[in-house]
This record gives structure tokens, sequence and C-alpha cells, in this order.
């Protein structure tokens, strides 16, 4: 009964907090782009500096939700922190309080999802954690595409400012999802990437001595960093022409691109909790990177706007995909080390090294030549990433666990 109830908190942590996982996300850009004038190059200059704070300290902050078993109030604060600095930017939008409230939101965004996935592993063990991670990725985008279906729906009768109040809402919605969750349903040693059963004062090895030991784990970290190289600014860089093509619809076009992108990522997730263990993390990832250099490329073949957002459909395949195999590929590597969550913020710390370059790249790039060679450019480096998976990532379901000689050898 009470794993029952464990897994039904899940489903509702999973739903609610997507809105506070990345923040105001792509709403941020056309909300400064809209209502305050900025420019595409200012607007990822002043993300890019909250990125940079977040990826930096993604393995310290993993290292910690390893560490502490607090793991509910953890994840709910986390939420807090990033609900407040996001509700501050109506009241100082300026490029330096921006830049700021993206600093401290970042320190908190980045805890969100390791949190999320050490408590998962902890309820329901290594056997059946891809299916979970597979269901959590498909709540987490029901509840994107449901709230931006509200702001969509809402938007040109309220206005903007919309989007701060969902915000609030998921907020209170996703605190009383973790004090759900009951406290004795987690396995502790298991929630951090220790084997069932196992001590947890043995040696360990550090995060990154795992990363650095394991060559699959390097080849997935640097393919998730092209990924992301190519994938994080491309929506809003389309929500950006979209805005200026439609002027005074900005932020409800941005909640459409969304929504069909939240409309196929809930069934493809779902897809990923049903048949990675039949079929494997590598044909998978590869169809990632495949969906993702079509997206860039059909983006420059027309400006209208139901294009534009029909080719969003493809953003639900790639971001998906990537997002559901992302804590499974982990785990698989991880099993035994005793840092899940350090690990993930090590994998992650590389892939978000990609998307804050990817920002400052895509706006630069649109400043220099406009939109169009800016989404060829980002198809491009998606190809390469595809090349990286296709030659070098092996297959990972069944990866056997760290034992403690190696554990030693790189520690």
């Amino acid at each position: 009964m009470q794993q029952r109830g464990a897994e039904r908190a899940l489903d509702a942590l999973s739903f609610s907090v997507s809105d506070a996982r990345y923040g105001l996300g792509a709403y941020l850009g056309i909300y400064l782009l809209a209502e305050h004038g900025w420019d595409p190059a200012s607007i990822g200059a002043a993300l890019s500096i909250g990125m940079l704070t977040g990826l930096a300290s993604q393995a310290p902050l993993g290292a910690l939700v390893d560490a502490v078993q607090a793991k509910r109030a953890l994840i709910a604060g986390a939420v807090v922190v990033m609900t407040a600095t996001c509700l501050v930017i109506p009241l100082a939008p300026q490029f330096w309080s921006v830049a700021l409230a993206g600093l401290v939101g970042a320190l908190a965004g980045v805890t969100i999802g390791p949190t999320l996935a050490a408590i998962s592993l902890g309820v329901v063990g290594p056997a059946r954690f891809a299916r979970r991670a597979g269901r959590n990725e498909a709540l987490f985008h029901l509840g994107d595409g449901a709230i931006s279906l509200a702001i969509l729906l809402t938007a040109p009768f309220f206005g903007n400012s919309v989007v701060f109040w969902f915000m609030g809402f998921t907020a209170v919605a996703s605190i009383a999802a973790a004090a759900a969750v009951p406290a004795g349903a987690i396995d502790h040693a298991v929630a951090r990437g220790l084997l069932p059963g196992e001590v947890t004062n043995a040696a360990q090895p550090t995060a990154w001595r795992v990363l650095l030991g394991s060559r699959p784990l390097l080849i997935f970290a640097a393919c998730g960093a092209l990924f992301h190289l190519a994938n994080a600014s491309m929506l809003g860089l389309v929500s950006q022409k979209l805005a200026l093509g439609n002027l005074g619809q900005g932020i409800a076009l941005t909640a459409a691109s969304a929504i069909v992108a939240q409309a196929v990522m809930v069934p493809v997730a779902a897809l990923v909790a049903a048949r990675v263990d039949a079929w494997g993390r590598k044909p998978l990832l590869l169809a990632a990177f495949i969906a993702l250099v079509l997206r860039g490329t059909l983006f420059t073949l027309s400006d209208e706007r139901a294009w534009l957002i029909g080719v969003q459909l493809l953003d639900g395949v790639g971001a998906g995909l990537i997002g559901a195999l992302f804590p499974i590929v982990v785990a698989d590597l991880t099993r035994g080390s005793g840092h899940f969550a350090a690990a993930q913020g090590v994998v992650g710390t590389l892939h978000g090294i990609g998307s804050m370059m990817s920002m400052v790249l895509g706006g630069g790039l649109v400043v220099w030549a406009g939109y169009d060679t800016a989404f060829l450019v980002l198809a491009s480096i998606a190809a390469l990433g595809g090349i990286l998976v296709w030659s070098a990532m092996p297959e990972t379901r069944g990866a056997p666990a760290m034992d403690r000689t190696e554990a030693k050898s790189i520690a």
C-alpha cells in the first residue's frame, strides 16, 4: 500500500513540477522581447549567466542530493526558490537583475531533476527504474503541455503576466506532491546508486572520477553536449521569429509551439517507458538526433506560423527521447558507484555547457546572418552528434554494476 501511494505521489510530483524545473523557459525571452524591447543577443547573454552558474554547480549539488536523506524537503525547497526568482523578473526587468535572478534560480533548478530521479530510484529500485523514469518524463511533459495550453487560452485576455501566476500555482502543487511521498518508501542507499542491501560507508570514487573512468559515460556526455548545443536555442529562436512576424501574439504563439511539442513528448516518453528495456537505449538516442537535424532544416523552408509551429512536433520526438533516456543511461553506467545524482550532475554539466553555448551561438548567428543561417548551423551540429552516437556510443542496457575493485581503481 505504501509503495502504491509513493508511486501515485511521484506521478503528481512529475506532473506539477514541470513549470518549476526549467523556470520560465522560452517565455522569458518572449516576455523580454515583447514587453521590454530586448534584442536576441542580450536575451541570450542574460540567460547564459544563469546557465553558467547552473552548470558549474550541478556536480556539487548532485553530490548533495546523494548525501541528503531529506530529499522530499530538498525538491520542495528548490521549487520555492526557482519560483521566487521568476516572480521577481517583472518587478526589475533590467539586464543585471534578470541575470542575477537567473543565477539564483539556476542553483535551485539543477537540483530538481536529479532529486526526482533519486527519489524514484529509491522507491522502485534498479529493476523497475527505466519504466519509472519514462513515466516521470511523460507526466512531466503532460504537465508542461497543460500549463502551456492554459497560458495559450488565458494570455489573450489577461496579458503576458499569466505565466507568472501559473508558476505560483504549480509551485504549491509541487510542494504538496513532494510531501505526499511516504518517507519510509524511499531506500536511500539505492536512491544514491548503491546496490540493494549494500553498505554506504565503503570506499567510493568521486563523481568526476566515475565519469573519467567510464568511456561509455564520457561518450554519452559528449553526445548530449552536442544535442543541447544544437537544441537549446531552437525553441527560443523560432518563438522570437513568430513574435516578430505576429506582433502582440508572441506569448500565445510560444505557448502553441510548446503545446505541439509536449503533445508528442508525452507518447514518446511513454514509449521509452514501455520499450526501452526491449529495444535498448542506442537506437532511441540515434532517433533523437535524426529528429533534431530534420527540425533545424525544416525551420528554414517557410516563415508561415502554421509551418513553424508544425515543425515543432519534431521537438517532441528529440527532446522527449533525450529527456527520458538521460537518467536511464546514467543509472545503467553508475550502478554500484553510490553517485547516481552526482553523476547526473557531472554529465549534466557537460550537457549544460552545450546549452549555454547554444544560447550565445543562436542569438549571435541571428544578429550576424539571420534566423535561417542559425537554424542550419544548429542542424549541422546535431548531425555531428548523431554520427558520434552511431559510431562510438555502446548499448548500455544490461551494463554491469561497478564492483569494489573498479571503484578503488578510479578513486
